[in-house]
């Protein structure tokens, strides 16, 4: 059931619109948007004291005293960390049952690639508050101008579709359940001048001719070189990233196509994925939403920040790009039995910079001494060879000597979120 949109809500979407485009310019530094978000962040933090049970015992303590919690934690906790005491359970059966609200709450779920799903409830406010925000932040004419935006994410819920809440937004909805081909000629139809799709759709459309839009986002999967490269060179356009996750709006890319984190809606500290990586694994607070607490939440993303400020002038933190997923960290045996930890980043770039032609692989994890790669069948056994020995090298690097499997051949394209780089196998 959806609930019916409202002048107030369409006032809240407009005001948040205006004031996130208010913050890209009166927040012009990292420390007018430290005292920025030092002020949420205390309201936030009253508020969660106040009213959720799990964190009374923390009223008065400033943000780094507060615990970190990460995903099953969250579950564990979900009923005394919102304002409905609602049990995680009654969200999964809610969606089970085909349901989008718990009562006064909107609720949705993860994709749950990680192999456990989270879940989240916000309400019509906070729903239409960060419409305004994603809004300013990706179309920041929308408020003035029609659109065409054809969405193909996972798990599409009320909170896409408030976007064409009696706006100039005309939503076009495309199942990834099906496979691209069946949809494409409606997408044709749809004439999109915004497409917001994962890396694979975007990818396909344009390998067959089909890109056409003026605005190009790529979400809900990580976005390799490789594919940016293919898109950007067919369409003529700057692909931009939406980084969402069921924690909410975390960054979008500017014009330039350098992704920003959302620092004025979402506070990131950040931990070391392993040692010696240069990615990190953020924890993240929202400090704009008060249906549900999302404070010191430890996520499973692996990011490379960037070294530099982006030559659009913003302050909010740039990212390199987003690698992969802590659980897709490489653990392989080392002569003396220990588990080194690998990132997917070493294991990219060995594959990739082995030769140009190289244009799609996996990398697969399949026990403690064992790596599958599957590159394209048509290319010449040679390339194979060099990736063996760029790959052994750069794992030699670790003090690891893992059996290394070659294959010819990629599978098609899971329906799932796509992963170059997966670890398949679990310690015992």
């Amino acid at each position: 059931m959806q609930t019916a949109r409202t002048p107030n809500h369409l006032l809240l979407a407009a005001q948040s619109f205006a004031l996130c485009r208010w913050r890209s310019r009166a927040i012009r530094d990292r420390a007018a948007l430290g005292r920025y978000q030092d002020r949420r962040i205390q309201a936030a933090l009253q508020h969660a004291a106040r009213h959720f049970p799990h964190y009374r015992a923390f009223a008065g303590q400033p943000l780094e005293r507060w615990p970190i919690i990460d995903k099953a934690g969250l579950l564990a906790h979900f009923e005394h960390a919102n304002l409905g005491g609602i049990p995680a359970d009654a969200i999964r059966h809610a969606i089970a049952a085909g349901e989008e609200r718990v009562g006064s709450f909107i609720v949705g779920q993860s994709t749950g690639t990680s192999g456990n799903r989270g879940y989240y409830l916000i309400s019509d406010a906070e729903r239409f508050v960060w419409l305004g925000t994603i809004l300013a932040k990706t179309l920041p004419d929308a408020l003035w101008r029609r659109h065409r935006v054809a969405l193909a994410l996972p798990g599409l819920s009320s909170l896409y579709r408030s976007a064409s809440s009696g706006s100039r937004i005309t939503l076009g909805f495309f199942d990834l359940a099906r496979p691209i081909a069946q949809w494409a000629d409606d997408l044709t139809r749809f004439a999109p001048d915004t497409i917001v799709a994962p890396p694979k759709v975007l990818r396909w459309l344009a390998e067959e001719g089909r890109l056409h839009a003026a605005h190009l986002f790529s979400g809900a999967e990580v976005l390799d070189p490789i594919d940016r490269a293919i898109i950007e060179a067919a369409s003529g356009r700057t692909l931009r990233e939406i980084y969402m996750a069921t924690e909410g709006l975390l960054g979008v890319s500017c014009a330039h196509g350098t992704l920003h984190l959302a620092e004025d809606v979402v506070h990131f500290a950040f931990e070391p994925a392993a040692p010696g990586s240069t990615l990190q694994s953020p924890v993240v607070s929202d400090f704009t939403r008060r249906s549900q607490a999302l404070l010191r939440y430890r996520m499973n993303d692996l990011l490379e920040l960037a070294d530099a400020p982006c030559a659009c002038g913003s302050p909010y933190r740039a990212v390199r790009r987003i690698e992969g997923r802590a659980d897709d960290i490489f653990r392989l045996a080392a002569p003396d039995g220990a588990l080194r930890m690998v990132t997917p980043d070493v294991l990219r770039n060995a594959v990739v910079d082995s030769d140009p032609a190289i244009r799609d692989f996996r990398i697969d994890q399949t026990g403690p001494c064992h790596v599958r790669v599957s590159l394209d069948a048509a290319l010449p056994a040679a390339v194979g060879q060099v990736v063996m020995a760029r790959l052994t090298s750069a794992l030699a690097a670790f003090g690891v000597k893992p059996q290394i499997e070659l294959r010819a051949g990629i599978a098609p394209l899971p329906d799932g979120k796509l992963r170059r780089v997966r670890r398949l196998w679990s310690e015992p």
